[in-house]
């Protein structure tokens, strides 16, 4: 089991920047990909960026440019630095974490985190 807990989020002016943490325990030696999603309202969950265990990161193309994701194995946190924010990318927030055992993708979630950017 992954417990995942998210900070950072927050309200900001477009063009300003915030950073979000993700804070992992239990069995964290085991996840194979960590991301973030968002989800605006009324809209779907959306990726907006991943970082595969030895994988390249990918980022949506509305975002990139302009967020970075990162991890600090030492603290068993995943970041997701957003600069340039946009109205656009008022969201809520959740960090993702997945083992892939034998082909079967398992994922944890966090419970997620308000951003709201202000035009």
């Amino acid at each position: 089991q992954v417990q995942l807990v998210e900070s950072g989020g927050g309200l900001v002016q477009a063009g300003g920047s915030l950073k979000l943490s993700c804070a992992a325990s239990g069995s964290i030696f085991s996840i194979d990909v960590w991301a973030w999603y968002r989800q605006a309202p009324g809209k779907q969950r959306e990726l907006v960026a991943a970082i595969p265990t030895g994988g390249r990161i990918n980022y949506a193309d509305s975002v990139k440019g302009r967020f970075t994701i990162s991890r600090d194995n030492a603290k068993n946190t995943v970041y997701l630095q957003m600069n340039s924010l946009k109205p656009e990318d008022t969201a809520v927030y959740y960090c993702n974490a997945v083992r892939v055992v034998a082909a079967t993708q398992f994922p944890a979630w966090g419970q997620g985190t308000q951003v709201t950017v202000s035009s």
